[in-house]
């Protein structure tokens, strides 16, 4: 469907900015209260990542090869969307460390930029070339 195709390279593109800038000043901001730099706008675009990952999974664009044509876009929507729901999660959480949050924690969070750059350059040929095989 072309909507999910839109809403992946969109929210690719997002999550892949926050995580690439992370705390720099680079994030962007937009009149009134609404700033990719808020906590909880980082978590709303990482449920929708998550959420739009899973469903470009399940449903192909049209004329493309089912799961392989979107594989990598899905895959990229949901990793970055699960960072930036980790991310809120290690914010908010006021339980001590586990030896596998430590584990995440330092595969994830580590690799933050390299995640953010995989997802806008995932969103950037996704975007230019709709229909290749494994984008």
């Amino acid at each position: 469907m072309l909507q999910f195709y839109f809403l992946s390279v969109l929210l690719n593109a997002l999550a892949g900015y926050i995580l690439f800038t992370g705390d720099d000043n680079g994030a962007l901001e937009f009149k009134g209260n609404f700033s990719l730099k808020d906590e909880t706008v980082k978590f709303i675009i990482g449920i929708l990542s998550v959420v739009t990952g899973l469903l470009k999974l399940l449903s192909p664009i049209e004329g493309d090869i089912p799961i392989i044509g979107d594989l990598i876009p899905g895959i990229l929507n949901f990793l970055c969307g699960f960072v930036l729901i980790f991310e809120y999660y290690r914010s908010r959480s006021s339980l001590e460390d586990t030896a596998r949050t430590e584990k995440i924690d330092r595969i994830l969070l580590g690799n933050r930029k390299i995640i953010g750059m995989a997802g806008l350059i995932g969103a950037a040929l996704h975007f230019i070339f709709p229909k290749v095989l494994l984008l």
